[in-house]
């Protein structure tokens, strides 16, 4: 705080030199009655002592942290503490700071995919959106997908529990995933084909077809390995070198589903995989884990493909 005697009473101008703030300002405050006069001349002109000076230090500080004047009004009256009022703007300046944060996050995303105007609208709409919004999204994309179905409480609460949370402080690419997450799921052909694969799964399950994740875990794994060889080897699915591996493979799945291999339930495997392998689900995952920070999710789409072509193409 400025020197002042404690029974010294000066003027605005007196005021506006001890502390450097304009004499406009301080004539501003003091009508506002923030920093009301303490005395007036025969002449009608303010005086300010010691007090009315530490009160404008106070109105000062308050102003700089960006508090309005009913506020610092409301403090000053004893209506509210600077406790209070700190709090409360540190959490609005906690929310600007990641609405700002999420602007740049989207402007260098736009600047690195060269995006046009509607794409930097969309962008901008979807980005903007709270996360309570992004939840809401996504829930209703899996609401849609399996109402009514019955696809195991384990795959839908697996469904429910890996919302996208992007971070305070997003990199572009989160925020590209985001937005391609949230076409994807409003996408028409998506929630359809989704809905497809569900409704076949609570058909499977009802029949009694069902296997532990344990199995799945390890056919998924056999199918990477053998599939996957035969991918990368340039092995086409319909030539006579891959009819080993579809042999191996077939094997594998009939003894997992306890049925016998043959031309019928390879059949009904070719429908299975068919019906179930929309590389969009597999992207869906994928967008999630980028927007989460999660480790990535792994691609099986190629081998499932390479599977289903040799089904089509070999079947017994």
């Amino acid at each position: 705080m400025a020197d002042m005697d404690d029974d010294a009473l000066r003027t605005i101008g007196d005021l506006s030199r001890l502390t450097g703030i304009p004499v406009k300002t301080i004539r501003f405050w003091s009508d506002a009655g923030v920093v009301p006069p303490t005395d007036r001349t025969p002449a009608g002109y303010r005086l300010y002592d010691r007090a009315a000076l530490a009160r404008l230090d106070l109105v000062r500080t308050l102003r700089d942290l960006g508090v309005d004047l009913a506020t610092i009004h409301r403090v000053l009256a004893r209506e509210t503490t600077v406790a209070e009022v700190a709090a409360a703007h540190a959490e609005a300046l906690d929310v600007q700071i990641r609405t700002l944060r999420l602007r740049r996050a989207v402007l260098r995303a736009v600047a690195r995919r060269g995006s046009d105007p509607e794409e930097l609208e969309l962008m901008h709409k979807l980005a903007k959106l709270t996360d309570q919004e992004r939840r809401r999204l996504i829930s209703d994309f899996i609401d849609e997908a399996f109402e009514g179905l019955d696809v195991g409480p384990e795959f839908v609460a697996k469904m429910r529990g890996a919302m996208p949370e992007l971070p305070e402080d997003p990199k572009p690419e989160q925020v590209d995933a985001w937005v391609e997450l949230a076409e994807l799921v409003q996408d028409e052909s998506f929630r359809a084909s989704v809905r497809r694969a569900a409704a076949y799964q609570a058909k499977e399950r009802a029949e009694g077809a069902r296997t532990g994740s344990e199995a799945d875990s390890r056919l998924v794994a056999l199918v990477q390995e053998r599939a996957g060889t035969a991918l990368a080897e340039g092995t086409e699915p319909d030539s006579a070198a891959a009819r080993p591996v579809l042999d191996e493979l077939a094997a594998a799945f009939a003894e997992v589903f306890g049925r016998s291999d043959g031309a019928e339930f390879r059949g009904w495997l070719l429908e299975r995989f068919e019906t179930g392998n929309d590389p969009r689900m597999e992207r869906y995952w994928q967008l999630i884990a980028l927007i989460n920070g999660w480790p990535s999710v792994p691609t099986f789409g190629p081998v499932f493909e390479w599977l289903i072509g040799a089904l089509r193409s070999n079947s017994a």
